[in-house]
C-alpha cells in the first residue's frame, strides 16, 4: 500500500529524480560542520517554545494591579506585559521551563551563529562561489540579534526598560532622520504613547522569524547547491566531497544531535537560572538597574557605549551626539566589512579561483592574524560591558576602570596581531604541529641508563578514515544490476565490487 501511494504521489509530482540527488549528497564528517546544525536546531527550538510562550503572553503596557501567584509585588501596579510575565512563570504549568529554554536558546542560536562564521572566516569557506552565501550568512547574524534583543525586551521589566531607553537615544543619534525615527517607532519621545511593546511583539513574533526562515531557506539551499566544503583530507579534492550520505548515515547522526542541542537547552532551562525579572521590578522611567548586563550578543556594543569618550559633533544648526559613534557608526562599519570582506580579500590577493577546500588558518597568516585583532578588540568591548561591577568589586575608581579598557581597545589588537602572525608562520614550518603525539616510556637498562620508546596509542585514540567511495559509480553499478530485471525495480541483493562498497 505505501509503494502504491508512493508511485501515486511520484507519478504527478516526479520527485523520486531529485529526490535520490538529495538523498546522496554527501556531507564531510568534521567536527566544525555541527556548529551550524547547532544554530538551525536551537532556532527550530526557539519557534517551538515561542509559539508556546506567544498563547500566554499580553503585548500591552496598560497598567493593572497584580494579583498573582508572586507575593512580594501584590497589589503594585504593573504593565500587562511584566504580569503575563510573571503568570507564565509561576502560573503555567511548565512556563518557568519554556521560558527559560526560550531564552537559552537565543543565546546558543546567536553564539553557534558567530562561532559558525569564524570557523568559515579562518578556513575560508567564504570565497568563490560562496560570496552571497556569506552575505546570508551575515545577515542572519544581524537579524538574530535585533531579534534577541527584541525578545528580551517584551517583559517590560526594570533591566529590558533600560535597554530600550538606551535603543530610543540609539535611534535619536542618527544624524538628521534620528528624532523622526524614534517618534516614528515609539510613538512619541520616551516612552512613548504605550506603543513600543506591542510594536516589539509584532516585529519580533512575525516579521524578523519570517526573514530569518527565508534567509536559512536561502542559506541552505546555496549550500545544496555549491555542495559543502571540506578540508583537505586523504581523497578530498576540489571537484569532490568525501564525507557520508544524507541518507541514512548522515540523517541518522545529525537527528540525534538535534535531540542532544534540544536536551541540552532544555537542560540549562531547568537548572540554570536565567532573566529572573521577577527580581528586578516592573520598569520605571524614573529608575535604572545596576550590575545587570544584557545578553552577551549585546556586550560589546553596551561596552563601546561606556568607553566611548564624551566626543560630539556641532554642525550648523545641528549636533551629531556622543551615542552615533559607538552605537550607529560602529556597528555599521563592523558589518559592513563582514559582509564586503570576500571581495576585499579577492580583491587584495588576486585570488579569483574557485575554492572547495578549505584552509588550515596557519597557512593564511596575514587573514588569521588580522581575524584574531578584530576578535580581539571587540572582547575587550565586551569585558568593558562590565565596568561598574568591575570597579566596584576590584573597589577602583570608575573613571580608572573606563581608561583602562580605551587603553585596552587600542593596544590589545596591535599586540595580538603580531603575536598571531607570528605563531601561524612557526607552525607553517611544523607539518605535525598541532596533532596529538604518542607519548613516550621512560625505560632504565640494566647499566642504570635511561632511554625512551614510543609507546602504543590508546585504544580509540587512533585516527581511523575509510577509504572514499565514488557514489556517482556505485549508482551506476547498481542501475546496472537493476536492469537485469527489466522492469527497472532493484530487486534482490546484487554484488559490488569491493573497491566501491
Amino acid at each position: 500500500m505505501i509503494d502504491n501511494l508512493f508511485n501515486w504521489i511520484d507519478d504527478r509530482l516526479a520527485i523520486s529524480r531529485g529526490g535520490r540527488h538529495l538523498l546522496n549528497k554527501i556531507f564531510p564528517d568534521h567536527w566544525s560542520f555541527m556548529l551550524g546544525e547547532i544554530a538551525l536546531y536551537s532556532f527550530i527550538v526557539l519557534l517551538l517554545t515561542g509559539i508556546f510562550l506567544t498563547l500566554y503572553f499580553v503585548p500591552s503596557e496598560s497598567s493593572i494591579v497584580y494579583h498573582g501567584a508572586y507575593l512580594p509585588i501584590d497589589g503594585q501596579h504593573v504593565s500587562q506585559a511584566f504580569a503575563s510575565t510573571l503568570d507564565i512563570t509561576f502560573s503555567v504549568r511548565g512556563g518557568l521551563l519554556i521560558r527559560q529554554m526560550h531564552h537559552w536558546a537565543a543565546n546558543i542560536f546567536i553564539g553557534s551563529a558567530v562561532v559558525h562564521l569564524l570557523r568559515i572566516f579562518f578556513t575560508g569557506g567564504f570565497r568563490r562561489p560562496r560570496e552571497v552565501n556569506w552575505i546570508v550568512g551575515a545577515n542572519l547574524l544581524i537579524l538574530g540579534i535585533f531579534n534577541g534583543f527584541l525578545g528580551y525586551s517584551l517583559p517590560d521589566d526594570l533591566v529590558s526598560g533600560t535597554g530600550i531607553r538606551i535603543a530610543f537615544s540609539i535611534l535619536e543619534s542618527v544624524p538628521f532622520a534620528g528624532s523622526y525615527l524614534a517618534t516614528f517607532l515609539f510613538g512619541g519621545n520616551f516612552p512613548g504613547n504605550g506603543a513600543i511593546i506591542p510594536r516589539f511583539f509584532i516585529i519580533q513574533v512575525l516579521i524578523l522569524p519570517l526573514a530569518i526562515l527565508g534567509l536559512l531557506s536561502a542559506h541552505l539551499g546555496m549550500l545544496v547547491r555549491h555542495k559543502h566544503t571540506q578540508f583537505k583530507t586523504p581523497g578530498a579534492r576540489e571537484d569532490n566531497v568525501v564525507g557520508t550520505p544524507l541518507w541514512p548515515t548522515f540523517m541518522t547522526k545529525t537527528l540525534a544531535f538535534f535531540f542532544l542541542t534540544t536536551g541540552i537547552t532544555v537542560l540549562l532551562g531547568a537548572v540554570a537560572q536565567i532573566n529572573p525579572i521577577w527580581q528586578y521590578g516592573q520598569y520605571y522611567p524614573w529608575k535604572v538597574s545596576y550590575a545587570v548586563q544584557p545578553d552577551w550578543y549585546m556586550g560589546w556594543l553596551d561596552g563601546a557605549l561606556r568607553v566611548m569618550p564624551s566626543w560630539e559633533i556641532h554642525l550648523p544648526g545641528h549636533m551629531i551626539p556622543n551615542v552615533f559613534f559607538p552605537a550607529v557608526l560602529l556597528p555599521g562599519i563592523t558589518f559592513t566589512v563582514l559582509m564586503m570582506y570576500p571581495f576585499i580579500e579577492e580583491r587584495l590577493t588576486g585570488n579569483v579561483a574557485e575554492h572547495h577546500l578549505l584552509d588550515r588558518p596557519r597557512d593564511r597568516p596575514v587573514r588569521t592574524a588580522f581575524g584574531c585583532a578584530v576578535f580581539a578588540f571587540y572582547f575587550v568591548l565586551f569585558g568593558a560591558s562590565a565596568t561598574d561591577v568591575l570597579a566596584n568589586y576590584l573597589n577602583l575608581s570608575l573613571n580608572f576602570v573606563l581608561w583602562t579598557f580605551r587603553i585596552l581597545c587600542i593596544v590589545v589588537p596591535i599586540v595580538v596581531f603580531p603575536v598571531a602572525y607570528k605563531i601561524c608562520k612557526e607552525l607553517e614550518g611544523v607539518p605535525e604541529g598541532g596533532k596529538r603525539k604518542v607519548h613516550n616510556l621512560i625505560v632504565r637498562d640494566p647499566a642504570g641508563g635511561y632511554s625512551t620508546i614510543p609507546a602504543e596509542e590508546y585504544p580509540g585514540y587512533e585516527s581511523i578514515e575509510l577509504e572514499p567511495v565514488d557514489v556517482e559509480k556505485v549508482e551506476s553499478l547498481t542501475a546496472a544490476a537493476a536492469a537485469k530485471n527489466g522492469d527497472g525495480r532493484t530487486e534482490g541483493v546484487y554484488e559490488i565490487p569491493r573497491e566501491y562498497r
